[in-house]
């Protein structure tokens, strides 16, 4: 099965028939009366969503928004590693998100327009998360990351935030990155140095 498909039922078992009842309420905008009176499963919302190209893989907006609306941070929690193992979402920037999502506190503000996102964007960022700082910060970098698409790096964020004075966290995104690289390294290198650990041994 589609892996989207997968988090989709997913997500559709772990929902309380009141959170249903709160989905089809905040769909009734892009869903007919007719259609929601027929959902009796989470999962039916989402196939008549995705019939519509109101969801799609590459577009999770509208399921972050849904669950973000009733505080499942799990559910969000699990949306967000999907999108860390789709190709579309590398995962060093994942990473890089992560990072900044939990050491940028009330200047998210100033780190999102230095990244282009408008003021009307982050004030429905604003109204959309009014208890959630981290979600705030996640939704403003999603926005860049859409944007942007593949110009999007972690080395744009970088460069971004020492611009914002943000040091502390562009060098914990910096320490990161470079752990990643020396694993991937070290992972790479492994067979070699176990086949010259062998050379050795033979020679000794």
């Amino acid at each position: 099965m589609d892996p989207f498909r997968v988090l989709l039922h997913s997500v559709s078992a772990d929902l309380s028939s009141g959170e249903l009842t709160e989905l089809k309420f905040l769909c009734q905008g892009l869903v007919g009366k007719r259609k929601l009176e027929r959902v009796q499963r989470g999962h039916e919302l989402f196939e008549v969503l995705l019939e519509q190209k109101d969801l799609e893989a590459e577009h999770t907006g509208l399921l972050r928004d849904l669950l973000a609306s009733l505080r499942r941070h799990d559910l969000l929690q699990r949306l967000d590693d999907f999108e860390a193992g789709s190709c579309s979402f590398p995962p060093d920037l994942h990473a890089a998100f992560s990072i900044i999502c939990d050491n940028v506190g009330k200047d998210w503000k100033r780190l999102a327009r230095h990244l282009g996102v408008s003021d009307a964007k982050i004030d429905g960022i604003e109204e959309r998360y009014p208890r959630n700082l981290a979600e705030r910060v996640r939704e403003s970098l999603r926005v860049w990351k859409n944007s942007e698409r593949e110009k999007a790096t972690v080395a744009g964020l970088v460069e971004a935030l020492r611009a914002c004075r943000m040091n502390l966290v562009a060098d914990l995104v910096e320490e990161e990155q470079l752990a990643r690289r020396l694993q991937n390294g070290s992972d790479a290198m492994s067979p070699v140095q176990w086949d010259s650990d062998a050379h050795t041994s033979e020679a000794s």
